[in-house]
């Protein structure tokens, strides 16, 4: 039997039911995106109607943990862009390494890998001992896994090209421990890293930060939540600070944009002006 298409109308009933039951508001993500998303799901897990596929989410909790895995994006690797990373290595960390104390924030960190990628960085420019990370996102089951440090041992092959491509010098390989499958990194890495859920709709700043990095996000929410998003990094971000955004991200049009100057041609900016 085919699977009915879940409707605009339908899916709005749903998000005001798991707003009103969990406190998860999900109606600023772009429309399209998330439709997608929630009727793969509903596919997947063969529901006979919209009906029984709501009454699962207002009453199962643990269907509803499934349901945010499943619809937040959770695609990441260690030192994605390499161009970027090779950026913080030679024009963001020299200058991070004046201050006395470094906070650094993962917006929507997923499983972690650029939370690892950072502490690489961090650690061979010796400024790890002085700096302190914290990586956040809306979904508690990712956030578990990054705190583990455990990756597929079939992507340390591609991490390590990353590696080598962002300016790194030594063995990738010194930064792990393989075991069969899986690959544990150090915890000399590990306990310089706080790992909580955060949701950027609805939580508030919890520190001030020298960087901030929210790659490929934003991308998933409407332009409303997008500006709410920015307030909330430019409140939580110091003078002079850094916010660093994924490749199809921009501040251009925002309404911080005027407090903020782009460094080089990588999507990271310096705010040169705090809020009038």
């Amino acid at each position: 039997m085919e699977t009915p298409p879940i409707r605009y109308e339908e899916m709005d009933l749903l998000l005001n039911d798991l707003y009103s039951r969990y406190g998860y508001d999900f109606s600023e993500y772009s429309k399209a995106s998330l439709l997608r998303r929630i009727q793969r799901l509903f596919t997947l897990d063969k529901f006979p109607s919209f009906a029984e596929f709501r009454y699962r989410l207002q009453t199962d909790i643990h269907y509803f943990r499934r349901f945010v895995e499943e619809i937040t994006v959770n695609v990441t690797e260690m030192l994605r862009d390499p161009g970027f990373y090779r950026t913080l290595r030679t024009n963001i960390l020299p200058v991070l390494a004046t201050y006395p104390f470094i906070r650094i924030w993962h917006a929507g960190c997923s499983t972690g890998e650029e939370v690892y990628s950072m502490a690489i960085l961090l650690k061979e420019a010796g400024l790890l001992h002085k700096s302190l990370l914290y990586g956040t996102d809306i979904n508690p089951q990712v956030i578990e896994k990054a705190r583990k440090g455990i990756f597929p041992v079939s992507q340390m092959q591609k991490y390590s090209e990353n590696y080598i491509q962002s300016g790194g010098v030594k063995d990738f390989s010194s930064y792990y421990t393989a075991n069969y499958h899986l690959a544990k990194f150090d915890s000399s890495l590990t306990q310089k890293m706080i790992f909580s859920t955060h949701n950027l709709v609805s939580d508030f700043s919890f520190n001030e930060f020298q960087l901030i990095l929210c790659r490929n996000v934003l991308i998933y929410f409407e332009r409303d939540l997008q500006s709410k998003v920015f307030k909330l990094f430019d409140y939580s971000l110091e003078k002079f600070g850094y916010l660093a955004l994924g490749s199809k991200e921009s501040l251009r049009f925002s309404s911080i944009a005027d407090r903020y100057r782009q460094v080089g041609k990588e999507k990271i900016w310096r705010k040169v002006h705090e809020a009038g």
